[in-house]
């Protein structure tokens, strides 16, 4: 019997230290994300070549000189905002306070996702803005956010998100430091 206790007890002991070795790992994994993020999808080849205009955009429109001086028609904008309606559907989306201030990007898509993920078609590097924080989607002629259980919250005209709400053009949108508005 004691051959049989001796072999239960080496296999218990060779069972823990494993049992210890994954609990080490998984401390370890949870570290990493906590320190550098969580880790990158690639994409298929198919999709990269475009995903990467997409993700370019918001770079390219705030590069030149000329989303600047859109930037200081801004104070116009409430005086625009009754005719916006009357204008037509909100075509691009400008932010107006953040990392990217001044950057505009068109609305070209029917669904525009924005966090810090490099396959958000807007990505926000801001340690306020979750991986995966926040949807705009297309519905006619207007847009719709929607909150995807982000850590922080989205604020349409300062009030928290729940659920999917109708954004109207002209009103801030407020995604961790940076706002932004949909304008025609």
């Amino acid at each position: 019997m004691s051959e049989a206790s001796e072999l239960t007890l080496l296999i218990l002991r060779i069972g823990f230290l494993l049992l210890l070795w994954l609990f080490i790992f998984a401390v370890l994994y949870a570290l990493r994300s906590d320190l550098f993020g969580s880790p990158v999808r690639k994409l298929p080849a198919d999709r990269s070549a475009s995903a990467a205009p997409q993700a370019a955009a918001p770079v390219v429109a705030g590069a030149p000189a000329a989303p600047a001086p859109s930037a200081p028609t801004a104070p116009t904008a409430p005086a625009a905002a009754s005719p916006a309606p009357q204008g037509g559907p909100a075509r691009q989306l400008v932010i107006t306070s953040g990392v990217a201030s001044g950057t505009a990007v068109p609305l070209d898509d029917d669904t525009l996702t924005i966090g810090r993920s490099s396959g958000s078609s807007l990505v926000i590097v801001d340690e306020y803005t979750s991986t995966y924080h926040a949807k705009l989607t297309r519905s006619g002629d207007t847009w719709l956010l929607t909150d995807l259980d982000s850590t922080n919250g989205t604020k349409l005209n300062g009030s928290r998100v729940t659920g999917t709400v109708l954004v109207p053009p002209f009103t801030p949108v407020t995604i961790g430091t940076t706002t932004f508005e949909l304008r025609p």
